[in-house]
């Protein structure tokens, strides 16, 4: 079994990625230091999978601390960088912390991998590279934008620093640029779990439906899309996940054309937001207490993926619709409203 390194592995994708992985016969570990994620999420991959991964509690921003993980690991074959904050409202107001965390951990990471000869990269990217897109959908060749958002810069940077460090050798890598994940994986042992007040749209509807949020706000009612809120992509966490296992099995079959490759993760449609509230009302039956604000800075107007490349070269299927991802995050929230202590209980010494 072929050893992989999943950075963020207590995160929201990481997690579902990690059972993914496993899934497919691989092996894995996670870096994870919890200042964002659970610990106690790694339980829900080992009721899924059957297996316990170990986590290292470490900051990768930390050189030493990353660099003595790859000693205890030296047959990694290959990393899933996910690590990095990724608030666009906070990035706006704290544009120094992104810079550091999401820069520095990837330089880390980078210079580990460039030391220990691991040779397959996939680097969690973002839509937000593309900025405000004169067209949509956005495809991979689709000229990127000013970033709108420092969040989305450092995206832009992390791009440029994978394609230039393949480029002296020895790495092959995959940029993954995913639009909005959403959802949680069937089997209601794991989901998305924000640490404080959600910044992402799907769990502030879901806590706002739940009660543990008083009002939802749409940010913005002038945009130029079909009912003035912002138009996005979505897509559910367990595609989003596979498309990083077969990214790996992409690159260890020698398949990429390029040492380092682009591909779209989204569904190929655009909801907006009053869309997917609505779609969320209809799935769950309860009515959603929510009220329109001004715009939110840093935010996009409209973007929606063409997702051709990953389906035809990695041979990616869209298993899940907005319907699943709607009902799976209702579940999950529910999950977590009938055990409110489960992650508090979990994360207790899991480490």
């Amino acid at each position: 079994m072929k050893k992989i390194l999943v950075t963020g592995g207590c995160g929201y994708i990481g997690s579902h990625t990690i059972a993914d992985l496993i899934e497919n016969g691989y092996a894995v570990i996670s870096i994870d230091n919890n200042s964002r994620s659970h610990a106690g999420i790694l339980d829900g991959v080992k009721k899924i999978t059957g297996q316990r991964v170990k986590n290292y509690p470490i900051d990768l921003c930390n050189y030493a601390d990353t660099y003595a993980v790859f000693q205890e690991n030296t047959d990694i074959a290959g990393i899933i960088h996910f690590a990095a904050y990724k608030a666009v409202g906070e990035s706006v107001a704290n544009p120094l912390l992104y810079f550091e965390n999401n820069i520095v951990s990837l330089v880390n990471i980078l210079k580990c991998a460039k030391a220990f000869g691991v040779a397959h990269f996939v680097f969690s990217s973002s839509c937000t590279v593309y900025g405000n897109p004169a067209h949509i959908p956005v495809t991979e060749t689709t000229p990127l934008q000013p970033a709108a958002s420092p969040y989305g810069s450092t995206k832009q940077m992390g791009e440029r620093m994978v394609d230039e460090t393949v480029k002296g050798g020895g790495l092959q890598a995959i940029l993954l640029r995913y639009f909005n994940p959403v959802g949680a994986h069937p089997s209601n042992e794991i989901g998305e779990m924000p640490v404080g007040k959600p910044a992402n749209l799907v769990p502030a509807i879901t806590q706002t439906a739940i009660g543990k949020l008083g009002t939802l706000e749409v940010h913005g009612n002038d945009y130029a899309t079909r009912d003035g809120s912002c138009l996005r992509d979505y897509i559910h966490v367990c595609d989003i996940a596979h498309a990083h296992t077969l990214s790996l099995n992409y690159l260890m079959a020698q398949k990429n054309q390029y040492a380092c490759e682009v591909f779209n993760l989204g569904s190929g449609n655009g909801y907006t937001v009053l869309e997917v509230i609505a779609a969320f009302e209809k799935e769950s039956g309860a009515s959603l207490n929510y009220r329109t604000g001004p715009r939110r800075a840093g935010d996009v107007e409209a973007i929606y993926a063409n997702n051709d490349k990953a389906v035809q070269a990695l041979g990616w299927t869209i298993r899940y619709g907005l319907s699943d991802m709607m009902r799976t995050a209702w579940q999950w929230e529910c999950r977590l409203k009938t055990d409110e202590n489960l992650f508090n209980r979990q994360d207790a010494g899991l480490n």
